[in-house]
């Protein structure tokens, strides 16, 4: 359902707010406009919530989870765009969705991949169906995680269930990540440097209980995922490490699953981590080299208050991270110390329609997919 008294179409300010965003590359620092004011809070300064593009392919998929912004151009992707996955597929059962979009400044989308089927030689177990989790490393190199659903939107038997699906610069899949320790891989943050990369990734679910089928209840882990980045190479999958663990994790009709969602990695190395049933945010405290696990349970940075069972997060120019609420359509913001300094509504009653979110690079706006309109949206100045 749209909601007329926020949203627009696509406006010549929406457009020229997205233009800036493709003239700002990844390593671009806040905005002069965004530094002059540090007292106020990041989603204060905006008060436009605008419609980009349609995030449905050709296949039909729907419900936009994840985001990420391109920051350099190679092959087909294009520097300033923003990659969008499909959870569901056209009969809208979750954990079938197999694209990946590609949404530029003028409003215009694409398809950047498909991945309805793996080669043979490339195992995820359980299959495809594409998460929040999505990053774009640097060569061009698309991570995505998925955690597949079969008969109906039930979750298979394997244990693990999911993987990471590497992608080329032109959409092609060439190779997936499997381990352990990456259990319905649902949602990602990155870290990137000279030749190596860090993924942090949320797990929904836990090891089997020997039943042969996944338990309806459990506690789950995130994790640190160490790539290594060789020129002219494929990437590589060089460890996981657990960085946080005791989150706890559930099957649910609604949702499919609702666990440990959002991550965002602060500006001092603290990994920040929404879990939708605690209805909270933890802080885990040098996430890029802890080799033990931090206690979701005991690293609470904030619970409650505005929070209502929080999904997407990101972090902002200021160092404040942004949580997506799941039972409603609002926005809340926190500070590193956990108080919560502002809440905005996006979509008014839009619960179950807010997931992945992003900042524009050059601090003008906040990009969040609308699950409600199957789209992606800006919320501006």
């Amino acid at each position: 359902m749209q909601h007329a008294s926020i949203r627009t179409a696509l406006t010549a300010g929406a457009s020229a707010a997205l233009l800036a965003l493709a003239a700002c590359s990844s390593s671009s620092s806040p905005s002069p406009a965004g530094a002059a004011q540090p007292d106020r809070p990041f989603l204060d300064r905006f008060h436009v919530v605008s419609q980009i593009a349609s995030t449905v392919p050709h296949n039909g998929d729907v419900n936009p989870y994840g985001i990420a912004v391109v920051p350099q151009s190679d092959g087909r992707l294009v520097r300033g765009h923003v990659l969008v996955t499909n959870f569901n597929a056209k009969a809208n059962i979750q954990g079938t969705g197999t694209t990946v979009m590609q949404v530029g400044p003028t409003g215009s989308a694409r398809e950047f991949a498909r991945v309805g089927r793996l080669p043979r030689a490339m195992s995820c177990p359980g299959g495809v169906g594409l998460t929040t989790a999505l990053a774009v490393l640097p060569g061009g190199w698309v991570v995505v995680g998925s955690l597949p659903t079969h008969d109906g939107g039930t979750l298979p038997s394997a244990n693990p269930l999911g993987c990471l699906i590497v992608l080329d610069s032109h959409g092609k899949p060439v190779q997936t990540w499997v381990s352990p320790q990456i259990n319905g891989p649902w949602d990602m943050a990155v870290q990137s440097g000279s030749g190596h990369a860090d993924l942090f990734v949320s797990n929904v679910l836990s090891r089997s209980d020997g039943s042969g089928k996944p338990p309806q209840i459990g506690l789950c882990n995130v994790v640190r995922v160490t790539v290594s980045l060789p020129a002219g190479q494929l990437p590589r999958m060089t460890g996981v490490t657990v960085v946080g663990s005791g989150f706890p994790w559930r099957q649910d009709k609604a949702a499919l699953v609702q666990g440990p969602t959002g991550l965002a990695l602060g500006p001092n190395g603290t990994l920040y981590v929404a879990s939708t049933m605690g209805n909270s945010i933890s802080a885990i405290p040098h996430a890029m080299t802890r080799t033990t696990a931090a206690s979701g349970a005991a690293d609470i940075l904030t619970r409650g208050g505005g929070l209502s069972g929080p999904l997407g997060l990101a972090s902002v120019p200021g160092g404040d991270v942004i949580a997506m609420n799941g039972n409603n359509g609002n926005a809340v913001e926190v500070s590193p110390s956990g108080r919560q300094v502002a809440t905005v509504t996006l979509v008014p009653g839009g619960a179950g329609d807010l997931f992945g979110v992003t900042p524009m690079t050059d601090g003008a706006g906040l990009l969040f997919v609308n699950d409600g309109t199957n789209a992606l949206d800006l919320f501006s100045g």
